[in-house]
Formats: structure tokens, sequence, C-alpha cells
């Protein structure tokens, strides 16, 4: 499939999607979110795909924020339609999906963009990174998940201040605080990020999906229950067979 706000690149186990707007610093339109959506539809299909990095084109900016001229005009109705249409076109499907996904933030990450850094799974970013929800300034909330995924990465305080004051916070504050997961000279990140990608790769994609599943119930009264009955099932697949086999034999696995 061909897109036109974004590039896709399989190599070897791993797929890198970059949002490839760099005249409007990557901002979201409505375009773009459909076209990430139908990548990660392509990808979650390709069997020979394991892992897959969203990022952002150039150096400056993985996303800057949504295309305000988009919604500028908006009423209640258009506006609340707006915002579901995107937690389930792109947002929660890229939480939800089988696969992990790794933010790799290079610049800015604003308002949607950093709603979908935190739509992922594993974010590293960029030293020149900029991470921050702006909307208070526009008299407007995120409305891409910002409200949710914050407080449950960093804590409801720390969250309240980045979304009541709208100040940006620099990458390595945003890994003190644990909304960032490493940080590395724009140069190195792309590069670690298919490090750790590749790592994974290298896991059992039946063990990972499951896991994916329960750490995303782990704030519900389901947690606990589902942790269990995923580890069961598990035992009646094919990849606890090859790595308990290969643990035994002592070598690697071939998942």
């Amino acid at each position: 499939m061909s897109y036109e706000n974004i590039l896709l690149e399989k190599e070897n186990k791993l797929a890198v999607v970059t949002i490839n707007r760099p005249q409007s610093l990557n901002a979201l339109n409505a375009k773009t979110i459909q076209e990430i959506s139908s990548a990660m539809d392509e990808l979650n299909a390709d069997e020979s795909c394991r892992v897959i990095i969203i990022t952002g084109s150039g150096e400056k900016s993985f996303v800057a924020g949504a295309d305000i001229k988009e919604f500028s005009d908006f009423g209640q109705e258009k506006a609340e339609e707006l915002a579901r249409n995107g937690h389930n076109t792109l947002f929660n499907k890229i939480e939800n999906t089988s696969k992990p996904v790794i933010a790799a933030v290079n610049g800015f990450a604003l308002g949607g963009g950093l709603e979908l850094a935190m739509a992922c799974h594993i974010r590293y970013a960029s030293e020149n990174a900029r991470l921050g929800l702006p909307e208070v300034t526009l008299g407007l909330i995120p409305g891409y998940g910002g409200t949710q995924r914050l407080p449950k990465l960093v804590g409801k305080g720390i969250a309240n201040e980045m979304i009541f004051s709208a100040k940006m916070i620099p990458a390595l504050k945003a890994k003190e605080i644990g909304l960032v997961n490493e940080v590395y000279p724009i140069e190195e990140l792309l590069t670690k990020t298919k490090e750790l990608a590749n790592t994974i790769a290298n896991n059992s994609p039946m063990a990972i999906s499951k896991a994916i599943q329960a750490v995303n119930l782990s704030d519900t009264e389901k947690g606990f229950e589902s942790e269990i009955k995923y580890f069961g099932e598990l035992f009646e697949m094919n990849d606890k067979k090859e790595g308990v086999a290969a643990f035994l034999e002592k070598r690697k696995p071939n998942f």
C-alpha cells in the first residue's frame, strides 16, 4: 500500500513507521491518523513483523501536535466525534495491538504527538526532545487519551502539573518521571531503538501478545485473573513448548 504522509520500512523482523510531514513539524491531521492506522493493520497482518517503531521525519519533531486548522471551527458534536474517531482509529489500536510498538521520540512531542507516544508500549527519546500537553492554552484539554494515559505513567500529581501548566519538559526530565524509558543523542536514537526492538523480536511473539493484554489490564479488577488465564493459555501453545525445550537442551529458542 502507498502512503502520502508516512513512510513505511520493513527490516527483518522490524518495521519503522515515519510520520513525514516536515513542513508542519509532522502534525497529525485526519489523513495522517488514517494512514498510520492502515499501516498498523498492514503490519499486524504481516507475520514476519514482530516489533513496530514509530518516529517522525527530521530532527526537530516527532509530532508537534494535532493539525489545529482542521478543527478550529468545530462545535461540540463534531469535536466529540473527532476525539472518538481518533481513539478508535489509532490510539487505542496502538495500545491494544498484539505486537510491541516503540516510539522513537525525535524532537517535539506535543499535544497529540505526546498522546501518540503514550499510546505506544515503550518510549525512547532524543536529547533534544521536548514533551508536553499545551491544550489548555487553547481553551481545551487533551482529547486523544492524554488525561488518561499520562497519570498512569507519571502519577496524578505530575500529570496535573503538566496538563494545567501546559509547560514542555526536556527529555531527561521525562526520563526522571518515567514518561520515557531512555534518552540518547539524536544521531543514536533510531539505532538504539532498533537494538531494543531486535532484542524483543527474538522472544516469543505469543507470550509478548499475552503480556501486552495483561499489562493493559493491570489497573483494572480483571488484572490478576487475566494474568492467570493468559499464563495458562500459553501452556497449550507451541512457543511455550519450544521455549522450555530450548532451556532444557541449553540452546537458544527458535520462535
